[in-house]
Formats: structure tokens, sequence, C-alpha cells
């Protein structure tokens, strides 16, 4: 399949899952999601993961399924769909779309407990820090966001809490992020370009991260919590 945008059925069926979050209304418009949402990503991802085209894959598309099993009055269904990769040097590439919009980001969303002690190595240490200082700061004033699955309230242990890096420090992960809201060119192949570049501008931060920090030696967490 030819990625050719979100068709606007798409964005209906998740205005209406928002509206009734339910398994009637998941069974009634089961076809809607699996030809209209999860076909559609299927086939960005395909292409944005394509090797001629400098791809980013393999991707792993999220289930549409919450787990509520710890978690006592979520709702079933998830709002939105979303996929990601993960690069031979660590870093991950994501990009989600809803009723709302959609989010095109890339990094260390969230670190295992061996890449949280090299990043806060390399953070401390004045050469490596002030560079990825620099690069934060830099696609920061560019328009991305930066990012994390959680950070710290203070100074994680053995590092002064006036620290010249501390926002860094704090954080959990590391990531640069891009969100738009609904727009009419998310119906088109416009999609393709415009994620392409939000990743393409994080690159400078994710080699930092692949050199400084790569992939965990612990054992895989759940894929879902990125």
């Amino acid at each position: 399949m030819t990625f050719t945008g979100f068709p606007l059925e798409a964005t209906a069926f998740y205005e209406g899952l928002v509206a009734d979050n339910s398994k009637s209304y998941w069974q009634a418009n089961k076809r809607v999601y699996d030809e209209s949402v999860r076909a559609p990503m299927l086939a960005l991802v395909g292409e944005l993961g394509d090797p001629a085209n400098g791809g980013y894959g393999p991707f792993h598309v999220f289930r549409p399924y919450q787990d509520v099993r710890f978690a006592k009055g979520r709702p079933p269904y998830k709002t939105q769909i979303g996929a990601v990769s993960e690069s031979e040097g660590g870093a991950s590439h994501y990009v989600r779309f809803s009723a709302d919009g959609m989010l095109a980001g890339a990094g260390y969303y969230g670190m295992a407990p061996d890449q949280l002690d090299r990043f806060r190595r390399a953070v401390d240490d004045d050469r490596t820090g002030a560079e990825i200082a620099g690069l934060v700061a830099d696609a920061v004033a560019a328009g991305l966001r930066a990012g994390a699955i959680d950070e710290l309230k203070t100074a994680p242990r053995g590092y002064p809490k006036d620290h010249p890096r501390i926002e860094l420090l704090r954080r959990k992960g590391l990531m640069l992020s891009k969100e738009w809201r609904h727009a009419r060119w998310m119906h088109t192949r416009a999609v393709v370009g415009r994620v392409r570049e939000v990743w393409e501008s994080t690159s400078p931060v994710c080699d930092w991260l692949d050199r400084h920090v790569g992939p965990s030696t612990l054992p895989p967490p759940d894929a879902d919590r990125f």
C-alpha cells in the first residue's frame, strides 16, 4: 500500500472513540480502524523505514488496546496510533496520529539504569556535557521540544544541585519532538516529509546519545514504554 495520507475517516474514527471508548463502538468500527488507521500507518512507516530512502525502520506499531490490569478505570482503547523503531546505535524514532493531530520525535525517551548512568556521566563531563547542552539548546531554538519519560525534582545522587547542567541531569531520558494540531496536510503525502524533517533535525542529539549512551545491556522493557 502506498501512503497517501491519513484519510478523513481516521480522524472521524478517533473523534468517535474519544466520545465513546467502549467495546461496542470498537467492534462496530473495527473495519474503519483496520482500513483507515492501521493500514495508512503501516504504509507510512514502511516508506519511512525503506533503506533505499535512508530508512529508520523496522518499526513496531503499538497495539490499540490499553493495559487495564494495573489502572482501574482506564478506558479500554487508545485514542491514538503510534509506531516506534530503534536504530542500531540505540536512538528511537517515534510517530503518532490522533484526532488532535500528529507528533514526531526521536531520542531516548526512557533510559534503563545502565543507560542513565552513562548519560549522567557524559552530561557531567565538561566537554561532552557542554556539547549536548548546546545541541539541545539549538534544537529547542529551532522549534523542537525536549522531553523525557520523567525527571527528578532535585539533583540525582552524587551530583550537586547547582550543577551547570542540572536540568539535563534530572531527566530520566532525552528526546526531541514536534507536535502539530490537526491540519489538512495530514490527509496527504506531506506527512512523510514533515516527519522525516523532524527526525533529520534530531540527528545531532541522537548521534551524541548513541556515542555516549548507546543501547541498554539489561533485559529489554515493554516496547510500549516509548
